[in-house]
């Protein structure tokens, strides 16, 4: 039996001790005790996508639409580059209003203020090669698009008919034009079993991704998985150790989710080998209104002020924060590859 097999049965298992003691020794090989900090800035929660998991789905009536005009933007980036932050992750769903032209100039902007010193990532959704390309001209250094599950039927159904093929296309083309590139899925969607989840960590791995986020799915009242029932934090802690040991190099987020089920989730996630921390930076007034799920912490707070929390809580589990940009270890070694280094 191979290594990971071991793993996948003990995931099966439920054995979240031994999985978790293998997957921090991989962690500390790879990361030392580090945790590293990316402020994110969820910029708009208008969505031209319906997806049947999301709060702020195109059909949801209820939500209080926003935007961040562009100079919000900036002074969101402005403090938290005073602050030490070194990677910024600008969130927002698929709004025609942020297109192309206008994201390329707010990468330009960011990269001139912080002097290029910064890391930008962004996660706008789908979009054709030569938008990925225009912004990978302009600076963006990485890009975040989760697939969610593994599975063709599960994928088009929770995407209003949105294909996995296509979403993997999109990876494969951020990835070929020099992103580092993050995905990820949710953990207890309606109808998943163990051997679903891992079907998605199989297919995290083959993508080789620089960044994996995955979170507990948490159904929004809103929507039309309103229904389906909560499974607990703990399998997606499972699913995280096993994660780190299919993806030792992998960048892997404690996701605010977890700490939206549990007070102390994303510390429990940091345990199973977790090592990013991303403070929510947006202006405290609009964060009530970027509800992905039901629950979401911090919403009253300014992200800057919870960095001293945040180190806290690391610190609570042997860890220390890390302002350092962190670029992904994978994208290094490709590139080390084919420069033929």
């Amino acid at each position: 039996m191979s290594e990971l097999s071991r793993w996948e049965d003990l995931f099966r298992e439920g054995n979240l001790k031994e999985l978790s003691l293998g997957a921090m020794k991989v962690t500390r090989e790879h990361f030392g005790n580090s945790v590293f900090l990316r402020g994110l800035l969820e910029y708009s929660n208008y969505c031209s996508c319906n997806c049947f998991y999301c709060g702020i789905r195109r059909d949801n009536g209820r939500v209080e639409r926003y935007r961040l005009d562009d100079d919000m933007i900036y002074a969101a980036v402005d403090s938290g580059f005073i602050r030490g932050l070194r990677t910024f992750v600008l969130q927002g769903g698929e709004d025609p209003e942020f297109g192309t032209d206008r994201m390329c100039r707010v990468v330009r902007e960011i990269k001139r203020r912080t002097g290029d010193a910064a890391a930008v990532t962004l996660s706008c959704g789908i979009l054709s090669r030569e938008s990925y390309a225009a912004l990978k001209d302009a600076g963006a250094d990485r890009y975040l698009l989760r697939f969610e599950t593994a599975d063709t039927e599960l994928h088009s159904y929770l995407r209003d008919g949105v294909s996995l093929e296509r979403r993997l296309k999109a990876l494969e083309d951020l990835r070929s034009l020099g992103f580092q590139t993050g995905s990820g899925f949710m953990v207890g969607l309606p109808g998943e079993d163990d051997e679903l989840i891992l079907r998605n960590i199989r297919l995290a791995r083959k993508l080789e991704l620089d960044m994996i986020g995955i979170g507990p799915f948490i159904p929004h009242p809103a929507t039309p998985l309103r229904d389906a029932p909560q499974v607990p934090l703990e399998k997606t802690l499972l699913a995280t150790a096993l994660l780190r040991l299919f993806c030792p190099r992998a960048h892997i987020p404690a996701t605010t989710a977890a700490g939206s089920l549990e007070p102390d989730g994303r510390e429990k996630m940091l345990s199973c080998g977790a090592n990013v921390l991303m403070p929510n930076i947006s202006p405290v007034e609009v964060k009530p209104h970027y509800l992905l799920y039901p629950g979401k912490i911090c919403l009253d707070e300014d992200g800057l002020h919870c960095i001293g929390c945040l180190g806290g809580r690391v610190a609570a589990v042997g860890r220390k924060l890390s302002f350092d940009r962190a670029d992904g270890l994978i994208c290094k070694r490709r590139d080390r590859v084919e420069a033929g280094t």
